[in-house]
């Protein structure tokens, strides 16, 4: 595999929110006082009209953004992911996604990695409080430019959108010219035996593994699973039928991740063998991002792991 740069998530947050501001009248940026963690910080700093700081009040900031929204304007609210989807938890459900406002949430920080900060920090439930909300459109892209793709591509959403990304920087494994598409998993990789369907920082991980395996005359095919929620349904189920064998890699918790809404889909219309790499119903511990992403298997040995186990139930 070629050398790869390496650039947070956030950076590509940042720079998908510049765009916008350059190119609309009706887009605006609201923080929770971490401007500099978010990226936000970039807008603050070229379009001062367009930012606001609301300080350190989660639900103010998301019931600022609601009243925007109605106003007719498109609010980006950023903050750390494990207080956007716990302690406004009660603004996005009430007030913004019971009336299908279009506000977009940027959940930054997200996973494990977020590492010397700990369980109090580490968002490992956002995914499962985002997509269980109706009318919420739910993206976890795998690095900078996917990010930056999905924060443009998500202005014109009618309703609510919740972004998931990290704060350590990860492989940046795709380009401008990387097709993006709301909704559409990507294929990053065919294969045969066994498909990988990973999102976030897995999805390079998902990667590594499928070229170890190719070694040993394992087909693993690389799903790019960007989008949670609307998910791609014939991606998986096309999946399903041509591998036999599924396995789910995420930075989150085990329960109402990607792992759950993969499997309904795959138990509704194609039941085949699954295996989840992820968080095993726990909290996080404080530590370097590499020692616990490698304390709890989110990465290519986790999934290697996993895909000997899906393969072996396969038969």
């Amino acid at each position: 595999m070629k050398l790869l740069d390496y650039i947070p998530q956030r950076d590509g947050y940042g720079q998908g929110l510049l765009e916008l501001c350059a190119q609309r009248q009706d887009v605006v940026v609201l923080d929770a006082d971490v401007a500099a963690s978010t990226r936000t910080n970039w807008v603050r700093d070229q379009y001062p009209k367009e930012f606001y700081n609301v300080g350190i009040s989660e639900q103010d900031l998301v019931g600022t953004a609601a009243g925007m929204a109605l106003g007719g304007l498109i609010p980006y609210v950023s903050t750390y992911g494990v207080f956007l989807s716990g302690r406004a938890f009660d603004q996005m459900r009430t007030t913004v996604c019971y009336n299908n406002l279009k506000v977009r949430f940027g959940g930054a920080h997200a996973g494990i990695s977020v590492g010397p900060d700990g369980a109090t920090h580490q968002a490992l439930e956002d995914l499962a409080l985002a997509r269980v909300l109706p009318h919420m459109t739910v993206l976890a892209p795998c690095d900078s430019e996917e990010t930056r793709k999905a924060v443009v591509a998500a202005v014109d959403i009618d309703g609510p959108v919740y972004f998931r990304f990290g704060r350590e920087a990860v492989p940046v494994i795709t380009d401008a010219q990387t097709p993006f598409q709301l909704g559409k998993a990507r294929l990053v990789r065919p294969g045969t035996d066994c498909a990988v369907f990973a999102c976030g920082a897995m999805v390079y991980e998902a990667m590594e593994a499928a070229q170890a395996l190719a070694q040993e005359g394992v087909s693993l095919q690389v799903v790019d699973l960007h989008t949670i929620k609307p998910i791609d349904q014939a991606a998986i189920r096309a999946a399903a039928e041509t591998c036999g064998a599924i396995v789910t890699a995420e930075e989150h918790q085990l329960h109402a991740g990607l792992f759950s809404a993969v499997a309904e889909v795959v138990v509704q219309q194609c039941p085949v063998p699954m295996e989840s790499v992820s968080v095993p119903d726990c909290f996080g511990q404080s530590g370097p991002p590499e020692a616990l992403m490698d304390h709890y298997g989110l990465n290519a040995k986790g999934i290697l792991a996993a895909v000997g186990r899906v393969l072996a139930r396969k038969g």
